[in-house]
């Protein structure tokens, strides 16, 4: 009976401990429009030099890795497009 008793305990210890919400759990880094983009430019990047490994090593034709690359291309000029945008604005005067 004490040994039920004894894991009964260390199992809601375990519980609570395992379950519990810390009131700094939810706070997380807050992060700027600009931060967002400059992570999101590093992500498109990443996939273009994927992209380009994936065609020289033959595993896409011709036109599906255009239409990649084009699609990723534009989506980088939008990203650098609107960090400039940014950037010009956070500037002082």
């Amino acid at each position: 009976m004490m040994i039920a008793a004894a894991c009964g305990l260390l199992l809601v210890g375990v519980g609570v401990y395992v379950f519990w919400m810390h009131g700094d759990a939810e706070t997380g880094e807050v992060k700027t429009r600009l931060a967002y983009l400059r992570e999101r430019k590093d992500v498109v990047y990443e996939n273009l030099r994927d992209l380009n490994f994936e065609y020289k090593a033959g595993k896409l034709p011709d036109a599906d890795f255009m239409a990649l690359r084009d699609s990723m291309e534009q989506e980088a000029a939008g990203i650098m497009a609107e960090m400039e945008t940014l950037e010009h604005e956070a500037a002082p005067a």
